[in-house]
């Protein structure tokens, strides 16, 4: 979920249908965005350890062998429908079966499943690979880690967060209004780094006083989805844009916050 999918999906308005078909698509875009909004902040609690009933690091024990190879399974199943239901080849045939003005939302649904299924079946490796004692120290890592969502959440909300969570669409098409044409452009944060949701997911998912073997393989196999993520993402915006993005790249830096003087 990402500045490209917000650009994209800008794309292709569809406003014919029943009023019916109408209604129901605004309901099920709310629903949509509901089960989302449920799981990202399910998300956060798994994550960090609180307030939710299973976490990380909590769940029953089983071999190493097995613990590894299905939260790898999992962790794929999601990486796979993220990243194959984003490109537009995918979407010329989904779009196909699913009226345009719902296709962001069931992709943000199925997007949500898959992570309840990962949060569900997740097996903990609760072999300690460093536990941070000094409290100041410790706080300042889950102040970290809370700061690495808060700019998730920001960074969404800075490029139109009802857009790319679909609920832009369905409101669009229930008033019968087209979405505008997608328009390159770098508002605020993405002024000085390129990708500012994954810097957050990677603050968020590594900022841990207490880092076990389960999370650890969380966080290097989502920081490298994120690197392969990126690349995709990349591609079909210098597609898209040409030029305008490759100066913004050749600019403004991935994921440390710099920006090239000009």
């Amino acid at each position: 979920m990402t500045q490209l999918d917000h650009q994209v999906h800008s794309i292709g308005p569809e406003v014919a249908g029943s009023r019916i078909f109408k209604v129901v698509a605004f309901l099920y875009g709310i629903a949509a965005y509901l089960v989302f909004f449920v799981t990202i902040l399910y998300a956060i609690g798994f994550v960090m350890g609180v307030m939710v009933p299973k976490t990380i690091d909590s769940g029953t024990e089983t071999s190493t062998a097995e613990a590894v190879i299905v939260n790898l399974l999992l962790m794929s199943l999601f990486a796979v429908q993220h990243s194959v239901m984003a490109r537009q080849q995918f979407k010329a045939w989904w779009t196909q079966f699913v009226p345009k003005p719902v296709e962001r939302s069931t992709y943000v649904l199925l997007a949500s499943l898959s992570l309840l299924l990962l949060f569900w079946q997740w097996r903990p490796l609760p072999s300690v690979i460093w536990n941070v004692e000094t409290p100041d120290l410790a706080v300042t890592l889950v102040t970290l880690s809370f700061a690495g969502w808060v700019l998730v959440f920001t960074s969404t909300f800075i490029i139109n967060h009802f857009e790319l969570f679909g609920l832009h669409q369905v409101t669009n098409h229930l008033v019968g209004k087209e979405m505008t044409p997608p328009r390159f452009k770098t508002p605020l944060l993405y002024n000085f780094v390129r990708h500012p949701i994954y810097l957050g997911f990677i603050i968020a998912f590594w900022a841990a006083p207490t880092m076990t073997a389960g999370h650890l393989l969380f966080a290097a196999v989502t920081t490298l989805y994120i690197f392969v993520g990126i690349a995709l993402e990349e591609h079909d915006l210098v597609a898209l844009f040409g030029d305008e993005y490759r100066q913004y790249k050749q600019r403004v830096s991935m994921l440390i916050p710099w920006r090239r003087s000009v």
